[in-house]
């Protein structure tokens, strides 16, 4: 009895703590300024979050993708693959935050520009 006890208290403190580390990581995320369109492991493209824009991505034999920045959210509007998944995934701002095409071998990827007015770490 003694046993299931203590196992009890060991797995409420892990999952509180796992609960901690979330929280924590989602209240520190920064909002990205970047979006970087990469095709086949390679950037083909950047733009800026913050200025609304439409294009059509042609990852050449693999397919096509419409990516839509409005109101400094980013989101596939409309893809060609099959699955679909892309254009399910919601409208991504924060850094580091991507949405992924397989069958179009496209990755959007947020990032956040690194300069004087965006510090990393505040002391």
């Amino acid at each position: 009895m003694r046993r299931l006890k203590n196992d009890l208290i060991l797995i409420i403190a892990f999952v509180a703590a796992v609960f901690v580390v979330f929280s924590v990581f989602l209240i520190t995320r920064k909002d990205g300024d970047t979006v970087k369109v990469k095709i086949n492991g390679v950037t083909t493209a950047e733009y800026k979050l913050n200025q609304d824009f439409t294009t059509v991505i042609d990852s050449y034999n693999n397919g096509k993708n419409t990516l839509v920045i409005e109101n400094g959210r980013v989101y596939i509007k409309d893809a060609d693959c099959p699955d679909k998944i892309c254009e399910n995934h919601r409208p991504i701002s924060k850094s580091g935050e991507t949405i992924v095409c397989l069958p179009n071998r496209l990755i959007i990827i947020i990032e956040r520009s690194k300069g004087e007015n965006n510090p990393d770490i505040v002391v």
